[in-house]
């Protein structure tokens, strides 16, 4: 349901994702010499920064422990090329050329144009595929298609002239469309769907498909390409063994069955065990299973994302992009934040929603701070701050969900951020002052509060169909605009320094209602091209929520928008007012998701989320100029590098931090390219 990224100093909502539930205990206490200062940042270039991240208490988990972390990381690696491929038909074998390229020229390296070449592959890189990680825009390379052409003979580099225009053209121009005057599908490049299937065509595909029980609907098209066949029906590709990605899936298979021997307990390896069989049979009642089983299984140290999870990358919400995450249990973190999750029914009872759509009971909704230990796919290179599991309704209904904060993700951020744009762009010195002191706790306070309480929140009328079928390319935004609102309902709320999660929470809230508006209305601007429109669901989330709320609160000054020395800013004179105008929206977005009222939900996404103020644009992206700080980060992922003994058994693993990006980014080609070309 949900994932938080962080761009440019801001925490950002963006999709849903996981958890790890497991009570840690220190099996053996490590003496640690001083240290050299940790090197946060690998290297910068275009409009992206690349980080390191550390596995702080790693020497403290048992070597079973460890085998079981190093399993997992070698599983979620081994399905990466899944991703690629699913991004755009034709990216594996792009990326072949480009790594040839980088690889085996021997000319000039000193020309503008190689260092295009050198910057053009690492975004590739960085976005598993042409298209750009979080605007979707195909990226355009700043070299001419005659000067690659050289490279590719200068290196005996093969690759169709037809792909190679492609990577110079307007064609396939958007990853992910989501303006329906242009076509969902024949708008997207993404490869989910064979060319010429129509979202009328897969809607009715669907149709058709029923599951034993109605009130426990299977989640159809989240492991599969749909397709045309010979004779012009729809039918699907599964993605499983002996099926499509079937190599990559037997290696992610053959790890997870390793991890499975050195689980630490019985509930754990059950779960894993339901994850290898779905890998195998495509069987999406398994997958239900599964992750059921996965909710369930709490005690342990360890967790992990793995599968075909986020349904983002696809217009019309059916399939699932790749994605691995491992996690160790920050035990000390995960202590403190504790007390949210063991308050979700009262956050639940106190919330502005419509009595109808109140949940009466809300079940297993845990949140821990844990430590990643190593990502793929679409959580890596740009990863989330927080995630929160599983998607599916009625699961979480009647199962609950696991919601975790990335705490060693945080700390890699905040250790390589800078505050220029803090005070370019807040009002006065009283927001800068609030945002120094409390703009890190807020944070952490609203990610628990979006994941736990958020996505967990609410519940949709009998016989309303899922968000998906009912909601469809505005249920994403729709929902992360939801969860949104439920944290800044109760970041201020004086609930949170009963709990003892603040000491005063009345300035936390502030900055936090500072932050969020300035971002959705300014700031998020940053990311655009001059002169577009928002098409990115989770953008379209900040500004539709922030740009509500402004205009509601217009006869009371609620906000007001401030031109000084040709500068614009919005300053908040009311808190309080804007606190129950959060609520009201919070109330009407349930309603809609409850009801399944696309009319309303479209014209709130569209009204609100989409236009851009061309004017404001122009002035953000101008007084932006000054800042050398990328506006998106990522990370490269520690090296876990086993030691064995004469019999080929692991006796130790120790943890190397990866020297440059494409060193990881080519050793990843080399070791995990278990994938055809052309799939």
């Amino acid at each position: 349901m949900m994932k938080l990224l962080k761009i440019a100093g801001i925490f950002m909502t963006l999709g849903v994702s996981i958890v790890c539930n497991a009570q840690t205990t220190k099996t053996k206490d490590v003496k640690t010499a001083p240290e050299t200062p940790f090197e946060y940042v690998v290297e910068q270039f275009a409009d992206i920064k690349v980080l390191r991240y550390q596995i702080p208490g790693w020497e403290n988990l048992t070597l079973k422990e460890q085998k079981l972390v190093y399993y997992l990381t070698q599983a979620g690696y081994s399905g990466r090329d899944i991703g690629w491929d699913q991004h755009y038909k034709y990216n594996l074998k792009i990326r072949k050329a480009l790594e040839n390229i980088y690889v085996n020229y021997k000319g000039d390296k000193k020309s503008n144009d190689w260092k295009n070449f050198e910057i053009y592959i690492k975004r590739v890189w960085f976005a598993n595929g042409i298209h750009h990680h979080y605007s979707n825009d195909k990226i355009k390379p700043a070299f001419s298609a005659a000067y690659f052409n050289g490279l590719m003979k200068a290196t005996k580099t093969s690759l169709s002239p037809a792909i190679v225009a492609l990577l110079f053209n307007d064609a396939d121009a958007k990853k992910v469309n989501l303006d329906e005057s242009k076509g969902l599908l024949e708008g997207s490049a993404i490869n989910f769907y064979d060319k010429g299937i129509s979202a009328k065509e897969v809607e009715a595909f669907y149709a058709k498909k029923t599951t034993p029980d109605a009130k426990r609907p299977y989640s159809f098209g989240l492991n599969s390409k749909l397709v045309r066949n010979s004779k012009g029906q729809l039918e699907e590709k599964v993605w499983k063994s002996n099926g499509m990605y079937g190599a990559a899936i037997d290696k992610i298979v053959y790890w997870l069955e390793k991890a499975q021997t050195v689980a630490e307990n019985k509930k754990q390896g059950d779960a894993i065990g339901l994850l290898i069989s779905y890998y195998k049979t495509g069987s999406l009642k398994t997958w239900d299973d599964y992750n059921i089983a996965w909710l369930q299984a709490t005690e342990g140290n360890i967790d992990y994302i793995n599968s075909f999870i986020e349904v983002y990358n696809d217009p019309l919400g059916y399939r699932g992009s790749y994605e691995s995450m491992v996690q160790i249990k920050d035990f000390d973190m995960s202590k403190k934040m504790e007390v949210i999750s063991n308050n979700a029914q009262w956050f639940e009872d106190n919330s502005p929603l419509l009595p109808a759509n109140k949940k009466k009971n809300v079940v297993g909704v845990s949140y821990k701070t844990v430590i990643v230990a190593g990502e793929s796919g679409d959580s890596s290179p740009a990863t989330p701050i927080g995630v929160n599991l599983p998607n599916s309704d009625w699961i979480r209904a009647e199962h609950g969900s696991k919601s975790v904060s990335l705490g060693n993700i945080i700390d890699s951020y905040n250790n390589a951020g800078g505050k220029g744009r803090l005070q370019e762009f807040a009002n006065d010195a009283e927001e800068i002052a609030l945002s120094e002191k409390y703009a890190e706790l807020g944070d952490k306070l609203h990610t628990a509060l979006h994941e736990v309480i958020g996505h967990a929140s609410g519940q949709i009328n009998p016989g309303v169909g899922t968000p998906k079928e009912t909601l469809k390319s505005y249920a994403s935004a729709l929902e992360e605009g939801r969860a949104d609102l439920v944290g800044l309902y109760y970041v201020y709320n004086s609930k949170i320094q009963e709990l003892g999660l603040v000491d005063d929470w009345k300035k936390l809230g502030m900055e936090s209602y500072d932050s969020y508006i300035r971002n959705g209305l300014m700031t998020q601007l940053i990311r655009l091209e001059p002169g577009a429109n928002i098409e990115e669901a989770h953008m379209r989330n900040r500004q539709f929520v922030s740009a509500w709320v402004f205009e509601k609160g217009k006869n009371d000054n609620v906000i007001e928008k401030i031109t000084r020395n040709g500068k614009t800013y919005f300053n908040i004179t009311d808190y309080d007012k804007l606190h129950d105008l959060f609520g009201q929206l919070l109330r009407e977005i349930q309603r809609i998701k409850s009801e399944g009222d696309y009319e309303a939900g479209k014209a709130l996404v569209e009204n609100y989320g989409v236009k851009v103020d061309q004017k404001l644009h122009t002035e953000i992206l101008e007084r932006n100029k000054q800042f050398t700080s990328a506006p998106y980060s990522g990370f490269v992922n520690p090296v876990l590098v086993p030691k064995v003994d004469a019999k080929g058994e692991i006796i130790s693993i120790e943890v190397k931090q990866p020297k440059t990006f494409a060193e990881q980014m080519l050793y990843y080609s080399k070791t995990y390219g278990f994938l055809p070309l052309e799939n």
